[in-house]
């Protein structure tokens, strides 16, 4: 009832005419993905391999970023290494009895540093245990962002 009667036919060429081994229309998506897994496997591996590590004497510090308050207390070190609370100058022996002056003697608030660019960094770490040293923890340092240019 449907015997073939073609004989030996040996064209590349079924029923009717058709192509037997015509081109495909789909991406055979397996290899494609075996490639990026071996990929992503060999970034991962790759990438804490490039971290540089720079060694740099730092001074040690203790503090803690914290939430800001409603009414900020900004205490700023100079360039010439001047200190200001607010906008009144301090000598840094006096610090303590000016910072419990400004807070009510509030050991909790917190204290916004601003820091001349040209201070030294380890001039700013005194500053910061000279903070600590009166009981002021919550030390806030305050910066610029940078811009980004257009």
């Amino acid at each position: 009832m449907g015997a073939s009667v073609g004989g030996a036919r040996k064209s590349g060429r079924g029923r009717r005419g058709v192509p037997r081994y015509g081109a495909m229309a789909d991406i055979n998506m397996t290899p494609f993905i075996d490639v990026m897994l071996v990929l992503l496997i060999i970034f991962m591996v790759a990438a804490p391999l490039a971290t540089v590590d720079t060694p740099v004497d730092l001074p040690t510090s203790t503090a803690q970023p914290q939430p800001r308050p409603d009414k900020p207390i900004y205490l700023t070190l100079k360039a010439d290494g001047n200190l200001t609370l607010g906008d009144d100058p301090v000598a840094r022996s006096a610090l303590p009895a000016a910072l419990d002056a400004a807070t009510g003697s509030d050991k909790d608030k917190r204290i916004f540093l601003r820091g001349d660019r040209a201070v030294p960094y380890g001039d700013v770490m005194a500053l910061l245990n000279d903070l600590r040293g009166a009981g002021y923890l919550k030390i806030a340092l305050v910066g610029l962002e940078a811009r980004t240019v257009q």
